[in-house]
């Protein structure tokens, strides 16, 4: 038996080597990056209220404080940090990032806002009321999610792998695999840091996991795949953005390109 390629013959064994060769080609590309394999999750949720959501923010990250959403969004050219008044969804302040920078993962950090970048490993520093620029930093991999304990600034960059950041230098001070079990779980996006726990967006999927930071271990996992029925336009891209209310314990919540934001309450199930 015989294979054809581009119109010519090619034996069968020689096909076949040919093939291995390209699986190896494409395994030392890409990287393995593993998903959860269906996990049980142990939260519930009730939406408590839906609120107006820019449907052209390609939604990075999310943060919720003093009565104010804080949002980064991506794409190049495109990529912004932004004040949004919660209850219209309006845009009362904006910061345009220079075309070349994909804006990624925000968090607070005294009265400034920080922010990654997805690849130019470049990080920037806001004022929290007017969002100039007040400085920029280096970080040693792609960022993609950002959050704060308080203490140390908690990276994410697409693998297995949570950094902790030095707030004022910005150094790496540790890190932790993430794992569910013995299972690395990677293509961890936006964080949000929650009473002691790092929630985190799995890109891809409409699974939040609720991750141990000393530890790195899942601690259960929030499925939230009943949203996106809610909004039933199909231009919607992925699940993303993690916000907490720490007077109500509600968790704000939306997409890429999604028309609305979702005030969720957490029912323990599990």
């Amino acid at each position: 038996m015989v294979g054809v390629i581009a119109g010519s013959p090619i034996p069968r064994g020689r096909l076949l080597l040919l093939l291995l060769v390209g699986v190896v080609i494409a395994s030392l590309s890409y990287p393995l990056l593993t998903k959860p394999d269906e996990p049980d999750p142990e939260h519930a949720y009730t939406v408590v209220n839906t609120f107006p959501h820019d449907p052209e923010a390609f939604t990075q990250g999310l943060v919720f404080h003093d009565g104010r959403l804080y949002e980064g969004t991506g794409l190049r050219g495109q990529s912004t940090v932004r004040i949004v008044e919660l209850e219209t969804g309006e845009i009362t302040k904006i910061h345009r990032l220079p075309p070349e920078y994909f804006g990624e993962g925000v968090a607070i950090h005294g009265d400034t806002i920080i922010q990654v970048t997805w690849q130019s490993r470049v990080g920037f520093i806001y004022d929290m009321d007017s969002l100039e620029v007040e400085g920029t930093f280096s970080i040693s991999s792609e960022g993609w999610g950002l959050t704060s304990d308080g203490a140390s600034l908690i990276l994410s960059d697409g693998t297995s792998t949570l950094r902790f950041l030095d707030p004022d230098t910005f150094q790496e001070t540790r890190t932790v695999e993430v794992r569910d079990g013995d299972e690395p779980v990677s293509l961890i996006n936006e964080l949000e840091y929650i009473d002691g726990e790092i929630y985190a967006n799995i890109w891809e999927t409409d699974l939040i996991a609720r991750i141990d930071p000393l530890s790195g271990s899942v601690l259960g996992w929030l499925d939230l795949s009943g949203l996106k029925d809610r909004i039933n336009e199909a231009s919607v891209d992925v699940l993303n953005g993690i916000a907490y209310n720490d007077e109500t314990g509600h968790l704000f919540v939306t997409g890429k390109l999604w028309p609305l934001l979702f005030e969720i309450e957490l029912t323990t199930t599990g």
